[in-house]
């Protein structure tokens, strides 16, 4: 009588077992495939990018959570169980999902105030590139170089966030500078004219070009242009290997570091 009741027992723990897995397999499948349905129609769906990242992950971790739950209730095994366990052991859960809600709460706070948006250029404490994402509990950026970065959305509420695209201009700094020798207007003239036939360079606020400084052993100008903020860095580049040209060809020279020693 005792093997018959074991037997029947394994038997329907084993079906409940083997119900309950297969209902967590198909649900998995199910989400996954439901995402990339998602993710081939999500550019239709008037929704900004931003919060379309957002609610994306938000959706697939409820849905994981669902088909979890749904999972577990299959294989005979009552929630109620498992909330009272979870309940006992509040302390514990709490402490491990601590960051956990905090990078959720982190989320929320990004998407209501928007300091940040998809596809803008942004310096993060150390870290420096383009949102690519801003998900439910991390926000993924890539550099120049192509490398992908996670950051908490919890930390970003807590950091500087510097956002070099949201005004649409930036304006360019850039030093030249030349030994004492070369005469002034000479240098004027010839950054000017860089200024001039660079294309990138607004009108508005006017250019300006100035002596900054007498160094210890140079003249250092500064060069103050505003360009759109896409043409930042192809407009540092020509103007830096054009403001040499013009330099050269004007007879003026770059100086290196000198220091005059005097031997009493």
């Amino acid at each position: 009588m005792k093997w018959e009741s074991i037997n029947k027992f394994l038997s329907t723990a084993g079906i409940n077992l083997l119900s309950g897995i297969a209902v967590l397999a198909i649900g998995m499948f199910l989400v996954h495939w439901g995402m990339k349905l998602l993710d081939r129609y999500e550019s239709k769906v008037k929704i900004e990018p931003t919060l379309r990242g957002f609610i994306k992950n938000l959706l697939r971790i409820l849905l994981y959570i669902l088909v979890i739950l749904t999972a577990v209730s299959t294989m005979g095994i009552p929630l109620t169980s498992i909330l009272t366990l979870l309940a006992s052991a509040g302390v514990a859960v709490s402490l491990a999902m601590q960051g956990v809600l905090t990078n959720l709460i982190g989320g929320f706070i990004l998407l209501l105030f928007k300091p940040i948006r998809v596809g803008e250029y942004v310096k993060i404490g150390d870290n420096e590139g383009t949102v690519k994402s801003i998900g439910a509990f991390y926000t993924e950026m890539a550099t120049f170089d192509n490398r992908h970065i996670n950051l908490p959305n919890g930390s970003l509420t807590n950091t500087a966030i510097v956002n070099f695209t949201r005004e649409g201009t930036r304006r360019l700094d850039l030093t030249f500078s030349v030994s004492y020798e070369s005469d002034i207007d000479q240098v004027y003239e010839a950054l000017k004219r860089v200024i001039a036939e660079e294309k990138a360079v607004l009108p508005n606020p006017e250019a300006a070009v100035n002596l900054d400084k007498c160094g210890d052993s140079s003249l250092d100008f500064s060069v103050r242009v505003w360009v759109g903020t896409a043409d930042y860095w192809p407009a540092r580049f020509r103007i830096i290997e054009n403001g040499k040209r013009a330099l050269d060809r004007a007879g003026i020279s770059i100086p290196y570091p000198q220091l005059d020693v005097h031997m009493k």
